[in-house]
């Protein structure tokens, strides 16, 4: 989890809601991936998707059996789809997301009975430290609307 917290990093210095993202299989990294949207003009550049593409390439399969995914925040019904069309194995997520996480906080993405592939899920693993990183990038832009107020407020 600590090196998925080091990519949400990377997208929270590029401007990008700080959300990093690790596939590992076999006890090694093999795809990594931190939000890119907005730079990318891609609506489907989430750390998720970015870090399956990324260990998609490396072993030459779309398929990610045996993997598991390391993410910060929990993942959206868009991610949470392409982690079932990946395969992936168990999925490790930091903090919840109250409003657009579909694992635990809405209605359950994986429990649907029509897939035909389970994901084992363990939640909150360094829960704090994947929220502070959160939060410190929205304190972060809310005092910079401030102060772009206050400076046309003079």
């Amino acid at each position: 989890m600590g090196e998925a917290i080091a990519q949400a990093q990377l997208a929270a210095a590029r401007d990008e809601v700080p959300v990093g993202a690790v596939v590992v299989l076999n006890g090694e990294i093999i795809g990594r991936g931190f939000n890119q949207p907005i730079s990318s003009h891609d609506p489907t550049a989430h750390a998720e998707v970015v870090a399956l593409r990324d260990a998609a390439n490396r072993i030459a399969n779309y398929r990610l059996a045996d993997a598991e995914l390391f993410v910060t925040i929990e993942p959206c019904t868009m991610c949470s789809g392409a982690l079932t069309h990946a395969r992936i194995k168990r999925l490790v997520y930091g903090a919840s997301e109250p409003k657009a996480g579909v694992v635990h906080s809405q209605p359950g993405a994986f429990n649907a009975a029509y897939l035909n592939h389970k994901i084992e899920v363990t939640a909150g693993v360094l829960a704090q430290e994947c929220s502070a990183v959160m939060q410190a990038f929205f304190a972060r832009r809310r005092e910079e609307k401030k102060a772009l107020k206050n400076n046309r407020d003079e």
